[in-house]
């Protein structure tokens, strides 16, 4: 049996399944969607990616699955990260896949990511509760990192790309 869904409802599951699975390929999506009730085709389902704004990242067995940033920031994969990490460990993780470059000035970090992957990232800094960063903002590829201290890009940009173990 298929069940008719809102585009709201829909993307609420597939959210819910990139975040407790690892999926590597959208005709696995489409198959446990259809499990559940929910037949898509396969260019609904690639639009709907897109808006949801899912990427592909490095699992720990080094497998490429889907992820999706959440509103706030709040879903991770849980497989990637497990229940127990710390948001900070996560930043880790997440920097090391998605930071391309990090320049400061004054109190401002730019980051370079992928495209499609600075709110990923931005989400990551804002969970990890760091204390010399005031907030970020993100685009597609950009993300505007603001440090607490008047002087303080520098040496958060330095940090940062220590962090995702590049040098600057």
């Amino acid at each position: 049996m298929t069940i008719p869904l809102t585009k709201a409802a829909r993307h609420a599951r597939i959210v819910d399944l990139l975040t407790r699975n690892k999926i590597r390929s959208q005709p696995e999506l489409s198959r446990l969607l259809a499990e559940g009730g929910v037949e898509v085709t396969q260019g609904t389902l690639s639009r709907d990616l897109d808006e949801l704004g899912a990427l592909k990242l490095r699992a720990d067995d080094g497998t490429l699955v889907y992820a999706v940033p959440g509103e706030g920031g709040g879903r991770i994969p849980l497989y990637r990260t497990g229940m127990g990490e710390n948001p900070y460990a996560r930043l880790r993780g997440i920097a090391e896949e998605l930071l391309v470059s990090a320049e400061a000035s004054a109190n401002l970090v730019i980051l370079r990511t992928p495209p499609g992957a600075a709110q990923f990232l931005a989400s990551a800094i804002d969970h990890a509760d760091w204390e010399s960063i005031l907030g970020t903002v993100a685009g597609d590829d950009t993300i505007l990192v603001i440090s607490r201290d008047p002087l303080g890009g520098d040496a958060l940009a330095a940090a940062l790309l220590k962090l995702a173990d590049r040098r600057g």
